[in-house]
């Protein structure tokens, strides 16, 4: 697939430790170049900034199954995904699937025909993609034949939910919503319930388990989360099996936790953008305003976290190159991309062209390939760069 070889030239750049400033950013060979190539492109009006890599993000589902029953075309949807990633800004995209006792959507089958599909259109897409699964802490039964599924699946990372309803099943209440999401799993109201009763029960025996899990996890080179951390002994127990990643702690104790045992923390973008957790949980602002925060995420929402570093930065929580870097930068060490997260030479030529009043993104490149790209910015680039 071609790549582009161009001098951008006439825009505001956004430099590591610098922020906007005026320059020339040049591609050629996938990569940023030091030399110019001869071919320039005037993007006089335009912010020039690193492309967004999104850690964590399950949007992706309305895609693949936008009805029940309608899941018949997996790549389709992966495909009609990469171009909501790409009109964000979006050049790395981590999406995120459930492995849980929930079912339907979340069942073991339907999260191998979704790591099939990502495998399959992977290859051919321009934003690189990247599957997770998360998985349910208490389905113990699945432990034995996690690590080979996930191998098989070719999964690097793996974050840990527990999204049962502890309170209401040891208070042998039912939980809300419980007949719509037996329903949605296909099972019958009072046999979800004895299951997640069931699932309950076992609480004693999941630490253990993890310990176990975790230990041939960490062996075969898998990156590792925990989600909805809510205590410092919670991240601890979590860090003392190598789970060195932190998304979307509900406390600011487990965030200052996770920051003081060197664990990366993850925010999400929608948290920022919304003003505030929908859930009640700790504000994403409040933490990132205390520098507890490597990193925004689309969580649900691929737009988000392009306007969450716009506003992190208009309302002068961060600067531009912080709040920027927290969707660029930061989610690359996060996951040890080493080669892409800034705009220097060398570094993979993934970028993102924002109109400089609107900030409405213009364009993306990933790997110095064109993955979205509106009429107005487009009409610059193939009238001044040729053959291209």
């Amino acid at each position: 697939m071609t790549t582009l070889s161009v001098d951008l030239v006439g825009a505001k750049v956004l430099l590591p430790q610098v922020g906007l400033v005026s320059g020339r950013v040049s591609l050629a060979g996938g990569l940023i170049s030091a030399e110019p190539t001869g071919q320039e492109v005037n993007l006089t009006g335009y912010l020039v900034l690193p492309g967004i890599i999104d850690l964590h993000g399950d949007g992706f589902e309305r895609h693949l199954a936008p009805r029940r029953g309608a899941m018949k075309q997996m790549e389709e949807g992966v495909i009609a995904t990469e171009a909501e990633l790409a009109a964000n800004g979006i050049t790395t995209a981590v999406l995120a699937q459930f492995l849980s006792w929930e079912g339907g959507l979340r069942s073991p089958e339907y999260a191998a025909q979704v790591f099939a599909a990502i495998r399959k259109v992977a290859p051919v897409a321009v934003t690189d993609l990247i599957p997770q699964l998360r998985f349910e802490t208490h389905m113990l039964d699945d432990y034995d034949d996690l690590p080979a599924r996930i191998a098989q699946w070719g999964v690097p990372y793996v974050v840990f939910n527990d999204h049962l309803p502890h309170d209401r099943l040891a208070q042998g209440r039912r939980p809300p919503r419980l007949t719509g999401q037996a329903l949605k799993a296909g099972r019958n109201p009072e046999a979800h319930l004895k299951m997640l009763m069931a699932l309950h029960a076992r609480t004693d025996e999941v630490a253990g388990a993890l310990d176990r899990l975790c230990s041939t996890l960490r062996a075969q080179g898998v990156r590792m989360g925990s989600h909805d951390d809510r205590s410092g002994d919670e991240r601890g127990d979590w860090r003392a099996r190598g789970v060195r990643i932190a998304e979307f702690p509900e406390t600011e104790v487990a965030a200052q936790a996770a920051r003081t045992g060197g664990d990366a923390v993850v925010l999400g973008a929608p948290n920022v953008v919304r003003g505030g957790s929908h859930k009640g949980n700790a504000s994403a602002i409040d933490l990132i305003s205390m520098g507890l925060c490597d990193a925004l995420a689309s969580d649900y929402h691929y737009p988000s976290p392009r306007r969450a570093a716009l506003m992190l930065a208009r309302s002068g929580v961060v600067d531009m190159a912080t709040a920027w870097g927290l969707v660029s930068h930061g989610p690359a060490q996060v996951l040890g991309l080493d080669d892409r997260g800034t705009l220097e030479v060398g570094k993979r030529a993934d970028l993102v062209v924002l109109d400089a009043k609107t900030h409405r993104v213009a364009a993306t490149l990933s790997g110095g390939r064109v993955s979205y790209m509106n009429g107005l910015v487009a009409s610059r680039f193939f009238d001044r760069s040729g053959k291209e």
